[in-house]
């Protein structure tokens, strides 16, 4: 085996990234920055029908979004592209006849409608789906008469029963599957000369020089199938590390079917998550780092990962976990990096009204309240709208008040002493209007947000009152009282 650590993330382009898959590429990923090793991405792109360029790219987007960079690819320097299966058919096919030319692999020249039959007749007869191994001994007489008919043949590589198949897996332990629920002998090279992925991904990973395969354990029978390969090529084998499935609270299996785009990572970059939650959140899902640590960055969980830490148990997807992961992330990274991911949710918005500064302490002050970055939109909406709605409940339970009107009357007869510059100012003259009404708590402050947001909770007031300035804070206050006069 080579001295170099080398491991591969190796989807299937039929489907947006699955929070799964980039699980499993985030393991691989550090257990080949915390052994100096190489992480390969591979396309594993066989499947004509299914396969598609929308979900190439929203893999390759996804795993850059989340900075799992690959070392390398078919472009010289990089950034680099994956590398991709369809790229290889007729090295799969020189594999193949080599088997066949051992005898351990032969022509199969069955029909799709015989193979459907097959199915069906073990459908209706209550046994499991398997090939019956029908053309593996075919006499020259019958090649001749399915040639005769113009079958083009599959090869298939002979599976020998019974046997179990055995192997120390580097997360679950011992593994040992028997031959016989393998489904009988298997195809390597579909009729059209496409290889089928689990001889694909035997010739790709030697070709590659994989030394550790990391992947869900919804690949524990493949990896049965493919060890066979691996002997029939007497060929050396990477160590196998299977981790075990994500499922939601319910304990249900994490699926398209059951749960739509929620299981797409696209969705939480969509909605405002951070990329730090995520691989944090997918990160500690099914590892634990030595030392409990439970916020950690990237480069910190390379330094800590070791796959003898990975839970053998189901993980759970939470996403109230990851929403406290995000707030986290949200509250402390540093604001211009927010602002940047924040852009594209207040596009809608005249930001030019404000300075750059006063841009920074909006964005500050409403992020403690944010549990995705996309909600930033409405949390932000009244520092933006010219004129503020009062809802009708809010205008009858807080405006129509003699207090209300009170608070607000003093507001604007106080509005000189305001410095506008000073947010902890701003809250203070409002406190000392409260002291002078004998007024405190929501009775004080909850006039003062409706009138300026629209709403009784919010960000900070003081903060509030000083992005605003003057002539909001005027305009505003007029319009309320406007208001309770009508009430």
């Amino acid at each position: 085996m080579a001295s170099e650590i080398r491991v591969r993330i190796a989807p299937s382009p039929t489907g947006n990234l699955h929070v799964g898959t980039a699980r499993t590429a985030l393991y691989n990923y550090l257990f080949a920055r915390n052994k100096k090793g190489k992480f390969v991405f591979r396309l594993e792109d066989t499947d004509e029908l299914r396969s598609s360029d929308t979900y190439t790219k929203d893999i390759i987007d996804g795993l850059k979004w989340l900075s799992l960079n690959w070392d390398e690819g078919p472009d010289i320097g990089g950034p680099y592209a994956p590398y991709k299966q369809t790229e290889k058919v007729d090295h799969y096919e020189k594999y193949a006849h080599k088997l066949i030319s051992s005898g351990k692999a032969y022509f199969c020249y069955c029909t799709q409608e015989e193979l459907t039959q097959l199915k069906d007749d073990q459908k209706n007869s209550s046994m499991a789906p398997r090939y019956d191994n029908r053309c593996r001994n075919l006499n020259q007489s019958q090649i001749d008469k399915f040639q005769a008919e113009g079958r083009i043949p599959a090869m298939r590589f002979i599976v020998e029963e019974p046997r179990v198949i055995s192997w120390h897996d580097a997360i679950k332990g011992e593994i040992a599957i028997n031959s016989s629920d393998l489904g009988g002998d298997m195809v390597i090279v579909k009729s059209n000369g496409v290889a089928i992925y689990n001889f694909a991904v035997v010739i790709d990973d030697l070709d590659m020089k994989i030394t550790h395969v990391i992947r869900g354990e919804d690949h524990i029978h493949n990896t049965a199938k493919q060890i066979l390969i691996y002997e029939a090529l007497d060929a050396p084998m990477p160590i196998f590390a299977h981790a075990a499935l994500i499922f939601d609270i319910e304990r249900q299996k994490l699926s398209k079917r059951k749960h739509g785009e929620a299981v797409h990572v696209d969705k939480y970059k969509k909605d405002g998550y951070m990329p730090e939650a995520i691989i944090n959140y997918l990160a500690q899902m099914s590892w634990t780092p030595p030392n409990n640590q439970e916020i950690f960055s990237l480069d910190e969980a390379c330094a800590l990962f070791d796959l003898d830490k990975v839970s053998k148990s189901p993980a759970v997807f939470d996403i109230q976990r990851l929403n406290w992961f995000n707030g986290h992330y949200i509250r402390s990274l540093p604001i211009q990096e927010i602002i940047t991911r924040a852009l594209p949710y207040l596009s809608g918005y005249d930001l030019g009204q404000y300075k750059q500064n006063e841009l920074e302490a909006i964005v500050s002050c409403v992020r403690d309240g944010l549990t995705t970055l996309s909600e930033i939109k409405e949390a932000t909406q009244f520092f933006f709208d010219e004129t503020i709605i009062v809802p009708a409940d809010v205008k009858e339970a807080l405006l129509s008040k003699q207090s209300s009107k009170d608070v607000l009357q003093k507001i604007l007869e106080h509005l000189s002493e305001f410095n506008f510059g000073d947010a902890k100012a701003c809250k203070a003259v409002v406190d000392k209007i409260g002291a002078e009404l004998k007024l405190k708590g929501k009775d004080l402050f909850f006039p003062v947000r409706a009138a300026l947001c629209g709403k009784t909770h919010g960000p900070d007031l003081g903060s509030t009152i000083s992005i605003l300035g003057r002539e909001r804070v005027r305009s505003r206050i007029e319009s309320a009282l406007d208001l309770c006069a009508k009430t």
